[in-house]
């Protein structure tokens, strides 16, 4: 019998059941787009044939809804295929970031820089340290899940605390903190790049949204749910574990083969990844000072025409060069003093394994492409975004409280649509023009998604790495389902949630900038 306490067991399975059931039901994101894309498709065409018209707020001019099933919208589809795909904003700034992460996860840097957080930790503060490496470690993207947990629960155990709070606590922070990060991250230009995609139609959408749109906020809520991630763990999920008895070594069969003890799965470097990892970090110290007085020299050209950096420059427009900068440099050192990186030919090489492992988010980047640029030629995201605006105004739910059901909406939708890229470029088309008319930022929209975006990917079934998670649970507790997973996530998912909302309503009622040149409210 689990030492899992019944009652919970039971509610938690019966919730967990109805989510998976409907969940199920979902076509994969390629197929639900598609879908989307036909609803589209049919529904501009019968509002073109009905002569629908729509007219902005402040303009003048009135737009035609236009159908794809019209002689116009099919030569449209038939002559824009390729441009649609290749001219969907996210390709240009999540690639070339792409490929220098790929540089400095595939040459082993990533991983040192987390073994060595965990490795220099007290015993006392190993999971604030979790809570840190948790957080930041999604820049190494889908891996952090792979990664971190196992790692977290070896550091735990040789610690002498128990190893199941630090597989699962690591986990939990990887995944509740995904969409934020202290660095700017791939992550940040896909977001931005859809947000891009659809303020491009849009008159007086107020400043453009960058990678490091965010930044601010981004940075705030990292540190704040670093701490929450280590207090849950610390104070909660440990002692509830102990409580339980929940076993502390591993169970397994005689026949089992032993645990790996490779150095992927020990938290102390050897003097050659010390020796790089040192190296690395003066690399990366030093391009950074060559940037920063690049940047900053009076006469740089990197400054706007009034000699300043702020709404709009060339040093903004180049944030994708910099992120790649700081992570290719590093990662090479580090990769030729470890040898992970020997020659000319390892370069591109690693770089093609990053994007080999990105060819799901290439394949789907296509439909989403021809789903974004549809919705923008018809017409119909602005006539959607006219009338949603135009019903809130009537029931008077214009404020902050819009805001806070756009988050529960997000937080919903998160639990059946796992992919960040496809539910924002989903939501992004609809309620971003829709909030635009409210008077409200893009980024701060685009900041809103991000607090929905995240909390709830830990508890639900349809998240892939919940059932790696499991696998690697089962090996302290058999008897061990997606129930007892979702129990152990709770803790965290609330409190994360109620402190990111606290957050973003800290930044919105005082009118506080999200990013550099990024505010909350339009300019009126």
């Amino acid at each position: 019998m689990s030492t899992i306490d019944s009652a919970p067991r039971g509610f938690t399975d019966k919730f967990l059941t109805g989510v998976e059931r409907v969940g199920n039901k979902l076509p994969d994101p390629f197929m639900l787009f598609l879908i989307l894309f036909g609803i589209t498709a049919a529904v501009s065409t019968a509002m073109a044939w009905a002569n629908v018209t729509v007219q902005l707020p402040g303009s003048d001019e009135i737009t035609e809804i236009k159908g794809l099933f019209t002689a116009e919208g099919l030569t449209w589809l038939t002559t824009n295929l390729g441009p649609n795909y290749l001219g969907f904003p996210p390709l240009a700034t999540v690639l070339p970031i792409l490929l220098a992460v790929g540089v400095a996860e595939k040459s082993g840097l990533l991983a040192a820089m987390i073994r060595k957080a965990f490795g220099s930790a007290p015993r006392w503060a190993l999971p604030y340290a979790v809570g840190v490496v948790g957080v930041t470690g999604s820049i190494m993207s889908d891996a952090a899940f792979v990664v971190i947990p196992p790692l977290a629960a070896l550091v735990f155990k040789a610690a002498g605390r128990h190893p199941v709070a630090g597989l699962l606590g690591g986990f939990a922070a990887a995944g509740a903190g995904y969409s934020t990060n202290v660095l700017v991250t791939s992550l940040d230009a896909l977001f931005a790049g859809i947000t891009t995609a659809v303020t491009e139609t849009l008159p007086n959408a107020g400043s453009a949204v960058t990678p490091v749109s965010n930044y601010f906020f981004n940075v705030v809520s990292s540190i704040i749910l670093m701490a929450i991630a280590g207090f849950v763990i610390d104070k909660i999920l440990e002692p509830r574990l102990t409580r339980q008895g929940i076993p502390r070594e591993e169970i397994r069969d005689a026949d089992a083969p032993a645990a790996p003890t490779s150095a992927e799965l020990s938290a102390d470097l050897t003097a050659t990844e010390s020796k790089g990892l040192r190296w690395a970090l003066v690399s990366g110290v030093m391009l950074a000072a060559v940037l920063v007085v690049a940047f900053v020299l009076p006469a740089s050209p990197w400054r706007n025409e009034d000699g300043g950096f702020l709404p709009t420059s060339p040093l903004l427009g180049s944030i994708v060069f910099v992120v790649f900068s700081m992570f290719v440099v590093p990662g090479l050192v580090y990769g030729k003093i470890v040898g992970t990186i020997t020659t000319g030919r390892d370069v591109p090489r690693v770089m093609g394994e990053a994007i080999k492992d990105m060819a799901g988010f290439l394949v789907l980047a296509f439909i989403l492409g021809q789903f974004i640029a549809l919705f923008n030629w018809s017409g119909i995201g602005q006539w959607i975004a006219v009338a949603g605006a135009g019903g809130l105004e009537a029931i008077g739910l214009t404020g902050y409280p819009a805001i806070l059901a756009f988050i529960l909406l997000a937080s919903l939708l998160n639990l059946f649509i796992i992919s960040g890229s496809a539910m924002w470029t989903l939501m992004a088309a609809v309620f971003v023009p829709l909030f635009v008319l409210l008077g409200y930022e893009p980024a701060f929209i685009q900041a809103a998604f991000r607090v929905g975006d995240s909390a709830t990917q830990v508890i639900t079934p349809l998240n892939p790495y919940m059932i790696v998670l499991l696998t690697m649970l089962r090996k302290y507790e058999p008897d061990a389902g997606l129930g007892t997973l979702m129990a152990r996530m709770l803790p965290f998912v609330v409190p994360f949630w109620i402190a990111w909302v606290a957050i973003l309503s800290v930044f919105f009622f005082l009118d506080l900038p999200l990013g550099p040149g990024n505010g909350i409210f339009l300019p009126e």
